[in-house]
């Protein structure tokens, strides 16, 4: 059956496979065969494994069980790649991913044609019946994919910044930040639906979703403000020149001891440039700094949003600004006011709310229960997106998670606070 012959709704999500198979190679295309094989810390993954791990997930979840006769290209591949999926047996450990020298790159490239030419296969030889059981596998697979996309870069960047070198992902220009004064937006709380509809989710009306974005439910929200934009690594530099990282009293308890065992005296890719100056008393006041990012090293922006903080440096920061972070609910709830920016193309927002299961919630059937909800303890929820989430991607709904001390990933903050009593109108 060609292309043209597939009913429309395969056929789109035959050809939004496609595309978003191609935009993982051409993330990692800059990336020389060497660093796609490296792996700088347990927490990051090789490149070349993110290629082979989302292969795999198509093939465990969809070609294995759905497509008959099916012979996968590896069969060791299955342990190599699976990443925590407990109910589709053992894996390789992940801190020793960068140690799968091989296979090599080139036979992970031939893996994900295999795997691809079998998943054309599978969509247009599957019966309707069938077809309505693995359209939501398949969908959750290129949302899957999409977060390992921005997984790639932010474990790329982190294995360059510790090259000596510092070389750039991306060679080129960033483009300039818009700047722009931010306000304090007013929401007067009460009884606010948040959540996306998961009983629907995938049909027309309400697009993807995963499982942990829902149900939706009601919450009860006093009233609050918002920062229109986000917090600037100018601002931040602020917070840093009035001895923010050596004062205790704006730091969580767990902050404070993670800020003195790992020696954090900026966000992690700050390089103070008064390093080589012997006059410096090296703590971070009156720094002059520059930021590595996608675009290699360069001179710190002030007006560009801060990135690449923990939990605990956000909220140290909100502390010392006289402010606090949003809760989750709050930042679901701002995110339609007139005059907010910087929502989802920047970082990914801190917010203060612990990463739980809504009320109501249930995970997927099958091995995809393992997707979400196991991670439901000891992490911390985030919001929005990120310059590196790929376009199309997010969702007001969309909760992000990592654990409080996690800071290599594009993580800022915007600021919330209680609200002031509204200024009565003399009659």
């Amino acid at each position: 059956m060609s292309d043209h012959d597939l009913p429309l709704v395969r056929r789109d999500l035959a050809r939004r496979f496609e595309a978003v198979r191609r935009h993982t190679l051409t993330l990692a295309e800059p990336l020389s065969a060497e660093d796609q094989a490296a792996q700088s810390m347990p927490d990051a993954s090789p490149a070349k494994w993110h290629q082979a791990h989302t292969s795999w997930f198509f093939e465990a979840l969809l070609l294995r069980p759905h497509l008959p006769d099916y012979r996968p290209l590896d069969e060791s591949f299955h342990f190599l790649f699976n990443s925590y999926y407990e109910g589709l047996g053992p894996r390789h450990p992940r801190p020793q991913r960068g140690l799968l020298t091989r296979p090599s790159l080139d036979e992970v490239r031939a893996y994900r044609r295999h795997v691809d030419t079998h998943i054309q296969q599978l969509i247009a030889r599957c019966s309707d019946a069938q077809w309505a059981e693995i359209a939501p596998t398949l969908e959750l697979g290129l949302h899957h994919e999409q977060q390992h996309q921005e997984l790639l870069l932010t474990d790329a960047l982190h294995l360059l910044s510790c090259h000596p070198w510092r070389p750039a992902l991306i060679d080129a220009t960033p483009a300039p930040i818009v700047g722009g004064t931010s306000e304090w937006l007013r929401h007067d709380g009460g009884l606010v639906d948040i959540g996306h509809d998961t009983r629907a989710a995938g049909t027309a009306s309400t697009g993807f979703a995963f499982d942990n974005e829902g149900p939706r439910h009601r919450v009860w929200l006093e009233p609050f403000e918002i920062a229109s934009r986000l917090v600037t690594c100018g601002d931040f530099q602020r917070f840093i020149d009035d001895g923010g990282y050596r004062e205790p009293r704006w730091w969580l308890s767990d902050g404070w001891a993670t800020v003195q065992q790992h020696g954090w005296r900026a966000p992690l890719y700050w390089v103070d440039d008064n390093d080589n100056d012997s006059d410096s008393d090296n703590d971070g006041a009156g720094s002059r700094w520059s930021v590595f990012g996608l675009h290699g090293l360069r001179p710190m922006d002030p007006a560009a949003p801060v990135m690449q903080l923990s939990f605990y440096e956000a909220a140290a920061y909100a502390e010392w600004a006289g402010a606090r972070l949003p809760s989750e609910p709050e930042w679901e709830a701002a995110s339609t006011l007139p005059g907010m920016a910087q929502l989802d193309d920047q970082a990914w927002q801190w917010t203060r709310s612990a990463y739980h299961p809504y009320p109501g919630f249930r995970p997927l059937d099958g091995a995809a229960s393992e997707y979400n909800g196991k991670f439901m303890v000891g992490q911390l929820v985030l919001r929005g997106g990120s310059l590196a989430t790929p376009p199309g991607h997010t969702r007001r709904t969309y909760r992000n998670f990592f654990p409080p001390a996690a800071r290599w990933q594009f993580t800022g903050l915007r600021l919330a606070r209680d609200a002031r009593p509204r200024t009565e109108t003399p009659a």
